[in-house]
């Protein structure tokens, strides 16, 4: 067996819990997100010809994005959950893109070579596994030498919005409890550059990025999704058996959601933690 084959096969698996699942109302934000509004950072070091490993890829529209910036490589999105590569599939299909592939796979334990890809990219993960250092050297193993690790997650407690809201303060504290009781940190934007320099990381562009909803329509979009997300997914289901939030409560806080949608003066601003790590040649 290849010694890289060996270095992932020591490595622990997975042992987080994904908190939000695959409800549609989950998928109603994934599939919003492009590599124009969720890999900005990323794009300007992209070559037509690189080879890229897209980690929890979901339902794939980002990866989608990356493969048709370079034509001349290879995309392969992986996710831990089988069940969602089936749509990230037919989404590549529905772009008539031939340079993508997509597989099951744990960011802890990699089945890739050392130095396979000129890009490693990871939106939105490591905020949910439960060792992210560990992660980042895995996506490190894979990089070529002179290629990038690029990461970006969300930072919930330096969510904010307007106007002030009980309910939606009631729903971030609950959301980081049930987050931290599946293993993973709700509050990962704050921390990439720090578990990148654990990881034994050297080079690295620390940045930041927002996604802002201020717009009739938009608040309209964002709110409902949380507003459907907190009563109706995986994450509604993990706060109640969790004993975190009885189902009345829950039902309070997606009310409130619906409420803060209405205002016409309503904003919201979601901060990102991004790093663009290059690997020592």
């Amino acid at each position: 067996m290849p010694e890289s084959q060996d270095k992932a096969q020591d490595k622990p698996r997975e042992t987080a819990v994904y908190t939000h699942g695959h409800h549609e109302s989950v998928l109603r934000s994934h599939t919003w997100r492009t590599a124009a509004n969720s890999a900005a950072y990323l794009l300007g070091s992209l070559k037509p010809h690189m080879k890229i490993l897209d980690i929890g890829c979901g339902p794939g529209t980002i990866t989608a994005d990356l493969a048709a910036l370079v034509p001349d490589g290879h995309v392969t999105g992986v996710d831990h959950a089988p069940g969602i590569l089936d749509q990230a599939r037919a989404t590549a299909a529905e772009r008539h893109l031939t340079n993508v592939d997509f597989a099951v796979a744990d960011v802890h334990a990699l089945d890739f070579e050392d130095d396979t890809f000129c890009v490693v990219h990871a939106h939105q993960v490591l905020q949910h596994v439960g060792d992210p250092v560990r992660a980042l050297r895995e996506m490190r193993r894979v990089t070529r030498p002179g290629g990038f690790i690029a990461v970006r997650d969300s930072d919930y407690a330096a969510m904010t919005w307007y106007p002030a809201s009980a309910g939606l303060d009631d729903w971030l504290d609950l959301y980081r409890r049930v987050a931290r009781a599946n293993g993973g940190e709700p509050d990962a934007g704050r921390r990439l550059k720090s578990w990148a320099l654990r990881a034994g990381l050297t080079d690295i562009t620390a940045s930041s990025g927002t996604w802002t909803y201020s717009t009739a329509e938009e608040r309209e979009w964002w709110s409902g999704l949380w507003a459907d997300r907190t009563v109706a997914s995986a994450y509604a289901q993990r706060a109640t058996e969790g004993g975190h939030a009885t189902t009345e409560r829950l039902r309070a806080v997606s009310d409130a959601w619906r409420d803060w949608g209405k205002k016409d003066d309503g904003w919201f601003c979601v901060l990102h933690g991004e790093i663009l790590c290059r690997k020592e040649v």
